[in-house]
């Protein structure tokens, strides 16, 4: 049996008038709006630089489309040089779908397994945050670890910005899947790959419907969604979701 057939992606987004209208949106809206974006992220800058020591700009190597390798930019919210062990093994974990539910007894001495959104959360989420707000933190880290300036820019997602530089590079658009790490994609199953046909983006389907507490199955259905529907009246209608959920504060990844 042919291999390359039981291995090749279910979805072929092969739509070159798209993907250069798309791009054509892309660079066009980051130039117009760079020039009014410039000072805010210089204000993001030094702020950063004032509040705790470290760099700037936390740059890490992303997969993008076909595979490619990558380094994405952010601004540095969290403390500089931390362990990142737990968190490493805890998204392995959470692609492999091993975070799902506890087991625990009930009544009837048998055991059940509970809700995997509740498990989710309590897992991954900081039940309470040194402002009173609850979990609305997307990744295992501890209040702790994020800067005062940091929990300001994630929750504005002001810490996305610098990510317009690999827009206008070529390595990601405004809208797709949200590029994971090499050591996530290493635990990806076969359909998991169907989501880096496309460029990744600064936000996407999955950021705007699902949001934090929601299996990596669920995000990867969604990305995959995306896809199979992209179009550029898809794409505006996610840019005008973000912006909107960025305005009402609910959150970020």
């Amino acid at each position: 049996m042919d291999l390359t057939i039981i291995n090749r992606p279910r979805v072929l987004p092969y739509r070159r008038w798209y993907r250069f209208t798309k791009r054509t949106m892309d660079l066009t809206l980051c130039l117009l709006t760079l020039p009014l974006l410039l000072p805010l992220m210089v204000i993001c800058a030094i702020t950063i630089y004032l509040d705790s020591p470290g760099p700037i700009f936390f740059v890490q190597e992303r997969i993008g489309r076909g595979g490619r390798r990558f380094r994405m930019y952010k601004f540095r919210t969290m403390q500089h040089n931390l362990d990142d062990s737990f968190h490493r093994a805890f998204m392995k974990a959470f692609v492999n779908g091993q975070v799902g539910g506890e087991v625990k007894q009930n009544n009837n001495g048998g055991f059940q397994r509970t809700h995997p959104v509740h498990a989710f959360r309590k897992a991954f989420l900081n039940p309470t945050s040194d402002d009173g707000e609850t979990g609305e933190i997307y990744k295992p880290v501890q209040a702790s670890q994020i800067t005062r300036v940091g929990r300001i820019l994630r929750k504005t997602s002001l810490d996305e910005l610098p990510q317009m530089i690999n827009v206008i590079k070529g390595e990601m658009s405004l809208v797709g899947p949200r590029p994971n790490v090499p050591w996530e994609v290493e635990e990806y199953r076969p359909w998991h790959h169907e989501r880096l046909e496309v460029l990744p983006g600064i936000t996407g389907l999955a950021q705007v419907q699902g949001r934090s507490g929601i299996s990596f199955d669920r995000i990867v259905k969604l990305d995959i969604e995306y896809v199979e529907k992209q179009s550029l009246a898809l794409d505006l209608k996610i840019l005008w979701w973000t912006f909107s959920t960025v305005l009402q504060g609910t959150g970020a990844e």
